[in-house]
């Protein structure tokens, strides 16, 4: 078991630096042993990072505010658990009339191997280790960040197709809950191209609360209408998609962003019936995108969560601070 507790700023450094000297000592520790990670500054409560067998949860003040799923899962790690600043949980896992939707969760299509659903012939993605762990208060918030290492297998040769490097970031302050998720694909060696591509909802999906479902909200920085693409569905192009609903009774106000380094900018998949959903796409189902050995492809994108209704300018406003990071 691993355990590390700081107390006070100059012992918080030493940790810092004894963690980049044995970088490789930690990763195997993280990657096969339960550890927690705890930081605790002089006026404030710190937050904690632990790790069990099949999840990775960051609390602040006591109280979980994410939790990671990496093993024991159908298919593909996701976020199960992510909460307003009051404590609120926003996701939804396996709902039945769509097992396969957890939480706030990435897939795509590779080649023909289709990761976003869960029957025999789709690919799974293996997470293999941790890396980069950290926990710290700055400017009187809590921060947490870790990478997950994780191999896409195809299901019949059960070869990696792709690799993935996901970092996630949570910054949890008074008001606002933050957190940035980066995925950097590249293929294996011995794989000279793949290509990307998949339905017109793939890339990175979230599915509310029950509660959450159809008597939310939507908007958008550009407050465009979108596109129908059938029913309540629509795609629309904007910097930001926002969705305002009651969750358990609890007014919340839950926000995604991109980011104008991704490759191509984002079209927001967004539905209300027969449930709600929001999802941050790149329009594979028109346009794939060849992936060759020598690139490497990058994807951030930002997840807000307030309580109460938050309004247009509060939005434009989170998300210029999170460009300027």
């Amino acid at each position: 078991m691993f355990i590390g507790r700081v107390n006070g700023k100059s012992q918080f450094k030493k940790m810092r630096c004894f963690m980049r000297m044995n970088t490789k000592l930690l990763i195997a520790v993280l990657s096969l042993c339960f550890f927690s990670v705890c930081v605790k500054g002089e006026d404030t409560k710190g937050p904690t990072l632990s790790v069990d067998e099949n999840k990775l949860t960051v609390s602040c003040e006591g109280q979980p505010k994410l939790i990671y799923c990496f093993r024991s899962v159908p298919a593909k790690p996701y976020v199960k658990f992510l909460t307003s600043p009051s404590g609120v949980n926003i996701l939804r896992d396996a709902p039945h009339d769509h097992l396969h939707h957890h939480g706030l969760m990435f897939a795509l299509k590779v080649n023909e191997t289709d990761f976003w659903s869960e029957k025999s012939t789709t690919g799974r993605q293996n997470h293999t280790s941790f890396q980069d762990v950290d926990v710290s208060v700055k400017n009187q918030n809590s921060e947490a960040t870790f990478t997950s290492v994780i191999d896409w297998i195809e299901p019949t040769s059960e070869k990696i197709i792709l690799k993935e490097k996901r970092v996630l970031s949570l910054t949890q302050s008074k008001d606002t809950t933050f957190l940035t998720w980066n995925t950097t694909l590249k293929t294996p060696r011995d794989i000279p191209q793949v290509k990307i591509g998949g339905a017109h909802y793939f890339g990175l999906g979230m599915r509310f609360l029950q509660s959450m479902d159809k008597n939310g909200t939507f908007m958008n920085a550009e407050d465009k209408a979108g596109k129908i693409f059938r029913g309540t569905e629509r795609l629309t192009p904007a910097n930001w998609c926002a969705y305002h609903a009651l969750a358990d009774g609890k007014p919340v106000t839950v926000a995604m962003f991109d980011h104008p380094d991704n490759f191509r900018a984002v079209t927001w998949f967004t539905m209300l019936e027969p449930f709600s959903y929001l999802a941050a796409t790149l329009k594979y189902h028109e346009s794939p995108f060849v992936l060759k050995s020598e690139d490497d492809l990058s994807l951030t994108y930002g997840v807000a969560v307030w309580d109460g209704k938050t309004e247009k300018a509060v939005i434009e406003q989170a998300y210029q601070a999170w460009l300027k990071q």
